[in-house]
């Protein structure tokens, strides 16, 4: 009863943290006047506090000394710092000018560049129905492309840099709450420089537009950790598989905002080069439960095999004299 109950609540963390990840463009257009740049030092400004607070209240303080004590992972986290401002930024930006839609496609291909990646930085081998994928999706961008004039440097840019963080991520090997603790750290002081860099020349909104829009930039640090949290609560407690297939929540939710909330333009073009994406996810997604269901049915057979029978007590005790040394 408690493993169950504890995959429902898994499983509504899940929803819960891709579901906030997927309306998110709701809130960004609420911060304007500000531009991208200053939503973006505010964000890594605020989620510093939050975090903070989280891991007082938690009393997890211990991997902090540890982290000081190798360089190497101090290196790996300032790249993740580096890469998540990129892909942060480049978000922020593209919802509040008009990009929601392409936006969403960054996110959508993102599992495909990952695959990508880990064949040419990792030298991993992929499955045929894998290099479909991969290709279907190579498709998608020239189609898209095509119609746009330009490749979709936005949806490219937002794909790379998450998967790049994700890649560095992997070899860090932190907590989700750690990790976004320390990244948020190594970027506080150059985005605290630049709030008060900004308040210094007179162009910062915080102050200049009210209580209100003070208080929602201050909440950039609650949306930012709130839907990490809850996937933390997710990931140990539903499969990984679920996790995979829950991820597309997030563009599935921006990719509708994009259509009915922002009125944004969809071109049969645009359309084309979609619905190729959305072909190469469902050939992955196959072909990783087809994956998953083989490996089970091959660990259930193992099991069911019968175990090598004991020799008989003779045989037992002839072969541990025979192994004894003779005195």
């Amino acid at each position: 009863m408690k493993g169950t109950n504890d995959q429902r609540a898994g499983l509504l963390s899940g929803i819960g943290a891709y579901g906030l990840w997927g309306i998110v463009p709701l809130f960004w257009p609420l911060l304007k006047p500000a531009g991208a740049i200053e939503i973006l030092a505010h964000r890594m400004v605020w989620s510093l506090g939050v975090v903070g607070l989280a891991l007082l209240a938690l009393r997890r303080w211990s991997w902090i000394g540890e982290l000081i004590r190798q360089p190497r992972k101090l290196g790996l986290i300032s790249v993740a710092a580096a890469v998540i401002t990129v892909n942060w930024g480049l978000y922020i930006w593209s919802v509040n000018n008009g990009h929601v839609v392409e936006a969403s496609l960054g996110y959508f291909i993102n599992p495909l560049v990952t695959i990508a990646m880990g064949v040419l930085l990792l030298g991993e081998r992929l499955r045929p129905t894998q290099w479909v994928a991969v290709g279907t999706g190579v498709a998608a961008v020239l189609v898209l492309a095509i119609g746009y004039g330009q490749p979709p440097w936005i949806s490219l840019t937002l794909a790379f840099s998450f998967a790049t963080y994700g890649l560095v991520k992997k070899k860090v090997n932190m907590g989700g709450l750690e990790s976004l603790t320390a990244e948020t750290a190594v970027l506080f002081v150059p985005a605290l420089g630049y709030l008060l860099w900004l308040g210094a020349q007179g162009d910062s909104t915080f102050a200049s537009e009210g209580l209100g829009h003070a208080a929602l930039l201050a909440a950039t640090g609650v949306v930012t950790a709130t839907p990490l949290v809850l996937f933390g609560a997710a990931a140990i407690r539903v499969p990984l598989s679920t996790l995979g297939l829950l991820q597309y929540l997030a563009p599935v939710f921006q990719f509708i905002l994009g259509i009915l909330y922002f009125h944004e333009a969809m071109p049969p073009e645009r359309w084309a080069g979609f619905a190729l994406v959305w072909l190469a996810l469902i050939l992955l997604t196959w072909d990783a439960f087809r994956t998953s269901r083989r490996t089970r049915a091959q660990a259930q057979t193992v099991a069911a095999q019968p175990a090598p029978s004991a020799p008989p007590a003779g045989d037992a005790a002839s072969s541990s004299s025979a192994a004894t040394p003779a005195r």
